[in-house]
């Protein structure tokens, strides 16, 4: 992961990355739940992937991966659904955009990957 990201954003950007996953998470959460509720066979796999994808999101674990998940889910959705593909469009890029920007610092990718500090005592 620390080969993927010079750094862990931190300060306003982080927050901004926080805000940014949790409501591609909670979105994606609300759609997965009100899908499988609605819908009286087996959610489709994309809608299975979409909303693991938005759980990983809301962790900030795994960025990477569930971003490119959500994006290619995504947009399987909106090509399977021409009717109204906007709001899967406008998730796929939300995920695509994390994929590409990373978790920042609030994650737990972060404190798994991120750079680790040695202090050592003055002398």
């Amino acid at each position: 992961m620390q080969r993927l990201f010079s750094t862990f954003a931190d300060g306003w950007p982080g927050r901004g990355l926080l805000l940014q996953r949790l409501l591609t998470g909670v979105i994606l959460l609300h759609c997965g739940i009100a899908y499988l509720s609605t819908a009286p066979q087996l959610a489709p796999v994309a809608q299975i992937i979409a909303a693991g994808a938005g759980t990983l999101l809301l962790l900030g674990l795994w960025t990477p991966l569930a971003g490119s998940l959500l994006a290619i889910a995504e947009l399987w959705i909106a090509f399977a659904n021409p009717g109204h593909p906007w709001i899967a469009v406008i998730l796929a890029v939300l995920g695509a955009s994390l994929a590409m920007v990373g978790p920042g610092a609030w994650s737990i990718d972060a404190r798994l990957f991120g750079r680790k500090h040695i202090h050592t005592p003055d002398l």
